[in-house]
This record gives C-alpha cells, structure tokens and sequence, in this order.
C-alpha cells in the first residue's frame, strides 16, 4: 500500500489526530498545490487543482497541528465530489 493509499484510508476512518502535514501531503499526491489567499488571508490557506480547476480552502491550525472534526468532513467530501478518492 503506498503512502497516498495509507493517507487516504486515514483520512476516510476521520481521526483526531489528523494533522494539516498530512493533508497537505496527500492534497500534493492528489495534484494540488498550495497558496495563499493574499497578504490578509491570516491563516487560511488554498489549495488549487488547475487540471480540475478545483480549490480548496482550509485554515491552518494553530497552536495546535492537529484539523477539526468538520475540517476533515469538509475535505473528504470535496475530494470524494471530485472522484479523487
């Protein structure tokens, strides 16, 4: 099992201990790339697929490393309408 099919299973069982790394990680394997939203953006972050002109936004937690429940909700359905997972 390679480590994109390991995240993505990790992902799909919504641990507490998902950590924005491993998000970041696995949106990288799935072809998006991060950027920011611009000099106010503070902490959120995005992440854009040009081949599916897709972008997923996402706060980046702090102090804390670790995503919210409904952060990890909110991604596995954005990936699972683009049939990336």
């Amino acid at each position: 099992m390679s480590k994109k099919d390991k995240l993505i299973k990790r992902l799909k069982s919504l641990p507490k201990d998902f950590t924005f790394d491993e998000a970041k990680t696995l949106l990288e394997y799935l072809g998006y790339e991060l950027g920011n939203k611009g000099k106010t953006s503070g902490s959120r972050v995005m992440f854009k697929n040009a081949s599916l002109n897709s972008h997923i936004i996402l706060h980046k937690p702090h102090p804390r490393n670790e995503l919210l429940n409904y952060q990890l909700k909110e991604l596995l359905a954005i990936l699972e309408e683009e049939g990336l997972i």
